[in-house]
């Protein structure tokens, strides 16, 4: 019974981490217009509404987090 209990929460946290992408990178340019950033690597993301992004500027190290399925922003934090 733990074994299956086990195996189950296990392939519920795979599961889970699967339809979210994490990317690092340097902030290149903010578009405060389109609410869009670019980063080092040339990809450029839109950031919702719902997250802020105050005081986000071009130089800044940040985590993106992105809904694999939509390609949606879903988190946008400082990186370490």
């Amino acid at each position: 019974m733990n074994k299956i209990l086990a195996t189950t929460v296990a392939s519920l946290a795979f599961i889970g981490a699967a339809y979210a992408a994490e990317v690092q990178g340097t902030v290149q340019s903010v578009d405060p217009a389109t609410r869009s950033i670019t980063l080092d690597d040339g990809k450029t993301y839109v950031i919702p509404e719902t997250l802020k992004v105050d005081g986000l500027a071009a130089g800044a190290k940040v985590k993106v987090t992105v809904d694999d399925t939509t390609g949606a922003v879903t988190a946008i934090e400082a990186a370490s």
